[in-house]
């Protein structure tokens, strides 16, 4: 199974650690393309910071987000199960889990990233501020940089299983599976429902796939269709609703509390 994360905004700043190694992350045949992302961001951060902010949509606040993107192959890294933090991540809690879910998280795990395009919970790498939506000078948009190279480094990753996507909009720009994986692909969606209505809304959202995957994590099965899961998110409490569509199925989870 794998199941796929987005990044978190929020991120820790490593105080020490070995700089970043591309070599030594997962998906290696990634390489190429996290080199040019590097390269692109950091010569447009070493360079004028304030046309650096406007070109990544940051404030005068963020000053230190662009000094950290000009350092990043020098500057300290951290897995990156301990580098994103946010409302999923905080209720994903993988520090938290005993030693065989965090066992199942190293293998079924992905997380998008704008820099490095898919990370394992243990890989290390650096601080970094860089959204899905950005366009870089000399590489272009991000997401169509990555829509380039995801497919088969995807593919690869998911085997015969089954693909959860838990993406946001932004980063499933980056990879969309093809139709011949609808069979086996579940996007997930968290809606709000109060007072007969229902409704996207962010909090709920984040911390209800955070809760959702931690769960799957803990019981331990690796259900092989969109149904299946459907059915052992029920068993686990959640109300799920199940709709079939040309490129997969969408399965809804109903909440009204966090």
């Amino acid at each position: 199974m794998l199941v796929l994360l987005p990044p978190s905004e929020g991120k820790s700043v490593p105080r020490r650690g070995k700089p970043l190694d591309l070599a030594s992350l997962a998906f290696p045949e990634l390489t190429p393309a996290r080199a040019e992302v590097v390269d692109a961001l950091v010569a447009l951060c070493a360079g004028d910071a304030d046309a650096a902010a406007q070109v990544l949509g940051l404030g005068p606040t963020q000053a230190a987000d662009v000094h950290r993107n000009a350092a990043l192959w020098r500057a300290p890294t951290a897995r990156a199960d301990a580098l994103y933090t946010g409302v999923l991540y905080d209720h994903l809690d993988l520090a938290g889990l005993d030693a065989a879910a965090r066992r199942r998280a190293t293998r079924w795990l992905a997380v998008t990233s704008a820099v490095f395009g898919l990370l394992r919970p243990g890989d290390r790498v650096p601080s970094y501020r860089l959204s899905g939506d950005s366009t870089l000078p000399d590489l272009g948009g991000v997401a169509a940089h990555w829509r380039r190279v995801l497919d088969p480094v995807a593919r690869e990753a998911a085997g015969t299983g089954l693909v959860v996507d838990l993406r946001s909009s932004t980063y499933a720009a980056f990879w969309r599976p093809g139709a011949d994986l609808a069979p086996r692909l579940a996007t997930v969606r968290v809606l709000q429902e109060r007072g007969g209505r229902r409704s996207v809304v962010s909090h709920f959202n984040k911390a209800t796939k955070g809760r959702l995957v931690r769960a799957l994590l803990e019981h331990g099965e690796s259900p092989r269709t969109p149904a299946a899961l459907a059915t052992l998110l029920g068993d686990l409490g959640w109300h799920v609703e199940t709709t079939p569509e040309r490129t997969g199925t969408r399965l809804d989870v109903v909440v009204t509390e966090v």
